[in-house]
């Protein structure tokens, strides 16, 4: 996961350098949009520390409290990052956006807040480089939403998500700010607002459904299943492999239970043999699975 936390570094530089520069030029300037700007780049901020926090906490080894670990740690602090974005990002901005579309104010000197934010894109799309690069190095040839779906972690496409909702809220500021100085019509700037919100709202949902997924307890795909049992059935004592049942602890940590129908002849020792080498095995052959508990039929 070394990775993925260079693109979570490089996203909380990014987003910390540029959170306070975007709030003063908004109070200067009186722009909505800016402001909006300011919470989204703050609220990520707040995400990537949130994420770290979470890889760290899943690190953390096994008690006797938590037997398996503390994986699900990094799934649950996801979970929390998407709720933020929701809630801190998308629906303040919202609120911002619609309360100057009822109230508009005509943005002051809009100069600096262009700098702010052609500053703001620079960093921001370098760390959406950044993330893209890292997370390519995981698709293995997938498509991207496939990659998404099938990824067990989020921090992968999480900080991805983020950088590309951020570059995209900046485009619509940018563009909807310069109209609504150009015609001075300051409504469009409440709702360059409004449309980054609804763009975190957006973002936030889908990394919702995804976190809330690997929290609940994804297992393994059903064609590593196959290969897994087909393994198991290549032991001489097996006659037939009934049933394999999964889930993800963590991105690197597997906990895997089979039951397995083994031949009637076979006493105790030899089935307890004959475990050990399927267990040997199949942790040979996947090094995710971490825990294999194999249930005589």
């Amino acid at each position: 996961m070394a990775n993925n936390r260079k693109s979570i570094y490089s996203a909380l530089a990014a987003n910390l350098l540029i959170a306070l520069t975007k709030f003063i030029a908004g109070g200067f300037t009186n722009s909505a949009s800016m402001i909006s700007e300011g919470i989204h780049s703050t609220v990520d901020t707040t995400n990537q520390l949130l994420l770290l926090y979470g890889l760290k906490r899943s690190n953390k080894a096994p008690d006797e409290a938590h037997p398996f670990g503390y994986g699900k740690e990094l799934y649950f602090w996801s979970f929390v990052v998407s709720i933020l974005i929701f809630a801190l990002g998308g629906a303040l901005s919202i609120y911002q956006g619609i309360k100057h579309i009822i109230e508009p104010e005509i943005v002051k000197n809009p100069f600096w807040n262009y700098i702010v934010l052609i500053l703001s894109l620079i960093f921001e799309g370098s760390s959406l480089f950044i993330a893209v690069r890292e997370f390519n190095k995981t698709r293995q040839g997938l498509r991207w939403w496939d990659a998404i779906i099938k990824s067990k972690d989020p921090s992968s496409f999480l900080v991805v998500f983020e950088d590309g909702a951020a570059v995209a809220g900046l485009l619509v500021v940018m563009l909807l700010m310069g109209m609504s100085h150009c015609l001075q019509v300051p409504e469009l700037d409440g709702l360059a607002s409004v449309i980054v919100g609804l763009i975190l709202v957006f973002v936030s949902l889908i990394l919702a459904r995804e976190s809330r997924s690997l929290l609940m307890g994804e297992g393994i795909a059903p064609e590593t299943k196959d290969r897994i049992a087909k393994l198991a059935e290549s032991d001489p004592a097996v006659v037939r492999t009934k049933t394999i049942l999964s889930t993800y602890q963590s991105p690197e940590e597997v906990i895997l239970m089979l039951i397995v129908d083994f031949e009637d002849h076979l006493d105790t020792e030899e089935i307890t043999d004959a475990i050990q080498r399927i267990r040997s095995t199949i942790k040979k052959e996947f090094r995710l699975v971490r825990f294999v508990i194999i249930q005589p039929e």
